[in-house]
């Protein structure tokens, strides 16, 4: 067996060839923040599916299993962390539980971070078949679990309308297993403000924290991926939810930000920036990815 060192990661997930989604997303951030990836690509497309058109493939259990049988036979397989994200076929998810189990008989410290997903405002774009494995099999493997307001709701099977129902389905996810539950965002804020939540069940004890970030109007992809990358290195580097949410939402927002201020200029006055121009500029925030500038801070509830 390998030597294990305390920052490498498994990232299964999608990729393109061009642009920031999923492992292209993934990777790089881990990286600045001082990690080694090995990513597993579950799909594998030309660019995100937000352009006119899109061509790749989704991969199988075949695929991964593969992969992942070659790390095992040259014993390169004792990872510190995994992360997933995006996987577009139920067999592949499937075959990741298989992988997570075998990756803590190798590594009982494994910390398992799960990105579900599935869709987003009231819409899901992978098959309904994959929920009910998300919701029995992979989350009740998790450490840390990243969904959105829609992807909690599809998880715990209840509306989110209000906070405290939001706490409520955090909860239940809780209580099937992962001990830090983070909705990346919600619309559980006022008019141009999102809502973020996380809670952390530490020996007996619960901690809540709620921050607030600007809405902005406009379609970014991938930003999902960049924060539960983030947070799992801040977790890891801080072991402090707050502080590390803190961190991650502040990295986003940069993210965000730059992204933002390049299509605009490109896109020209009171032009919509196409999905093109509105490509993640991760490697311009590297400054900001690295040493995170707060200006948001998470309030105890």
């Amino acid at each position: 067996m390998s030597d294990l060192k305390q920052n490498e990661v498994l990232s299964i997930q999608s990729t393109v060839v061009y642009g920031f989604v999923g492992n292209k997303c993934a990777t790089f951030t881990l990286q600045v923040l001082g990690f080694s990836v090995s990513p597993i690509n579950s799909v594998q497309l030309s660019n995100h599916t937000g352009y006119q058109a899109f061509q790749g493939q989704v991969l199988n259990a075949d695929d991964v299993e593969c992969l992942y049988e070659g790390l095992k036979k040259n014993n390169i397989n004792n990872f510190s962390h995994l992360l997933t994200g995006y996987i577009g076929s139920k067999s592949f998810l499937e075959k990741v539980a298989d992988i997570i189990k075998d990756l803590r008989s190798a590594n009982s410290a494994l910390v398992y971070v799960c990105d579900p997903v599935m869709g987003d405002n009231g819409k899901m774009y992978v098959p309904e078949e994959l929920l009910p494995v998300y919701r029995d099999v992979i989350v009740p493997l998790a450490d840390i679990v990243t969904p959105n307001q829609f992807e909690a709701e599809l998880l715990t099977g209840m509306k989110i309308n209000t906070e405290k129902e939001a706490l409520q389905a955090m909860q239940i996810l809780h209580d099937k297993g992962p001990k830090t539950v983070v909705i990346s965002s919600t619309n559980l804020g006022t008019e141009g403000v999102l809502v973020a939540l996380a809670s952390s069940v530490k020996n007996g004890k619960k901690e809540f924290y709620r921050m607030e970030m600007p809405h902005l109007p406009a379609v970014f992809v991938g930003t999902g991926d960049v924060f539960a990358a983030c947070l799992l290195a801040w977790m890891h580097h801080d072991n402090d939810l707050k502080l590390a949410f803190e961190k991650t939402v502040a990295s986003v927002q940069a993210v965000i930000r730059h992204t933002l201020d390049a299509a605009k200029a490109i896109a020209g006055p009171s032009n919509k920036p196409s999905p093109y121009q509105m490509e993640l500029r991760l490697i311009q925030s590297k400054k900001d990815i690295e040493n995170p500038h707060i200006t948001i801070y998470a309030v105890p509830l």
